[in-house]
């Protein structure tokens, strides 16, 4: 099993969870956060004076797969999350010893 980690634009959230979803993930957990990469931020005008922006507002989306579906979920975030511009975000995709469902007691791949 393998953790999907996926820092994104926040508008492109709602074209990649549905991408996902129809890609045979089955969940999905999404953080607002905020960061900077090599874009550095911004430079915003405010009542005459200049300021910069270091930390852009993104979203990370953290989704567990099985190792079978990995390349096919990567594949479909960056196909739907691409703009081509700088900012798009990145991936990160992490092995997994256990995953354990709660609720169950299940573990492994049942407990996805």
């Amino acid at each position: 099993m393998k953790k999907i980690e996926a820092v994104i634009r926040h508008y492109k959230l709602e074209d990649v969870k549905n991408a996902l979803t129809g890609a045979g993930v089955d969940g999905m957990t999404v953080t607002e956060v905020r960061g900077f990469g090599r874009q550095r931020g911004h430079k915003e005008m405010y009542r005459g004076a200049e300021y910069t922006v270091d930390f852009l507002p993104k979203v990370k989306l953290e989704i567990v797969v099985p190792d079978k579906m990995v390349r096919d979920a990567v594949d479909t975030i960056i196909r739907v999350a691409r703009t081509g511009q700088i900012g798009d975000g990145k991936i990160f995709v992490t092995d997994l010893s256990e995953v354990i469902r709660i609720r169950t007691g299940e573990t492994g791949e049942e407990a996805l």
